[in-house]
């Protein structure tokens, strides 16, 4: 989540003699090579982040949470899952509040154990907050709940909806754990957009990205390698 680990992580424990996460064989030369490319791609995208000023990432903030509000009509009934951004991620707490005041259940994701699924805990804009693991803000009282849409803080993010994230796999091994119409929506500066990240049989896409330009896509249909 946003709480991921500085290396990279499959979605599972791997054995030595091949590659094996989540029941799926991958070349370990292949994975080395794709863990390099993501490596260099996450410190220049780490760098293009620190160089936005303030002003800019208040100013994506509010076209995100525009474009959020746009899409998602009536919240009414729905249960959301945000997020507490760290490493210059872009900061929806506003929206968290107005969706909230709209009726909407917000939560944020809780690591309970490391290189494990994350739990979603409910969140209010008066909730108590205690530090969790990495010392990221969580729900001090844990109430957790399933959400139907989940919206995830990209670094990067090709044309097929693959995400590149800080590395710690925890979205990765929860989205494919989460049954139902799930709606993924990732959400990243403009700067997030890639060719591809050379996806593993590991990684989830997400259905619709909305940038900080406040232009939005659908992820195009496609298969991890």
């Amino acid at each position: 989540m946003t709480h991921d680990d500085e290396d990279e992580q499959p979605g599972s424990e791997a054995c030595f003699a091949h590659l094996l996460v989540d029941g799926h064989v991958v070349d370990p030369q292949t994975w080395k090579d794709v863990s390099t490319f993501r490596k260099s791609e996450r410190q220049r995208l780490y760098a293009a982040r620190q160089a936005v000023s303030l002003d800019d990432r208040k100013a994506m903030s509010a076209r995100i949470s525009a474009r959020l509000t746009d899409m998602l009509a009536d919240v009414s009934d729905r249960t959301i899952a945000v997020y507490w951004p760290i490493r210059g991620e872009l900061n929806l707490h506003p929206w968290m509040v107005e969706a909230s005041e709209r009726g909407a259940q917000i939560c944020l994701p809780v690591v309970v154990e490391k290189n494990q699924p994350v739990e979603f805990h409910r969140w209010t804009p008066n909730c108590a907050m205690a530090k969790g693991i990495w010392n990221i803000p969580v729900p001090a009282v844990p109430e957790p709940v399933v959400p139907d849409v989940v919206i995830v803080p990209l670094l990067g993010v090709d044309e097929q909806g693959f995400r590149l994230g800080n590395g710690g796999g925890y979205y990765d091994r929860t989205l494919t754990r989460l049954a139902g119409d799930l709606l993924i929506i990732g959400v990243g500066q403009p700067f997030a957009r890639m060719k591809t990240i050379f996806p593993m049989p590991w990684d989830i896409p997400m259905k619709t990205i909305v940038l900080g330009d406040g232009t939005s896509f659908e992820a195009k249909p496609g298969k991890a390698s």
